[in-house]
């Protein structure tokens, strides 16, 4: 085989491993995202799909409770002082016998 017709076989396969690569990405099978389609369509001829209670815009609550909750993240009271440890030191008392 000469060089020139192994080229052109070199060049002929690449070009035909390109175009099996493209279709072998298009296949026709199940895939993960199938399996909901009753429930979307439901969802999508649905009026108002939110929550009723999402328009309440009275949001019940105290300002002043919500500045002293501010100021505890922003100023952070002190950690509690460690426990006190008692060292003792000599004899308990006990023998061993």
């Amino acid at each position: 085989m000469s060089r020139n017709s192994a080229l052109i076989l070199v060049l002929c396969t690449g070009l035909l491993t390109g175009c099996a690569a493209d279709y072998l990405n298009h296949y026709d099978s199940v895939t993960l995202a199938a399996g909901d389609t009753q429930k979307f369509n439901s969802m999508l001829q649905t009026v108002d799909p939110l929550n009723p209670n999402s328009r309440n815009t009275k949001i019940e609550g105290d300002g002043a409770r919500a500045a002293g909750v501010a100021q505890s993240y922003r100023f952070p009271p002190p950690p509690p002082p460690p426990p006190a440890i008692t060292v003792n030191v000599g004899g308990s008392g006990v023998t061993n016998q």
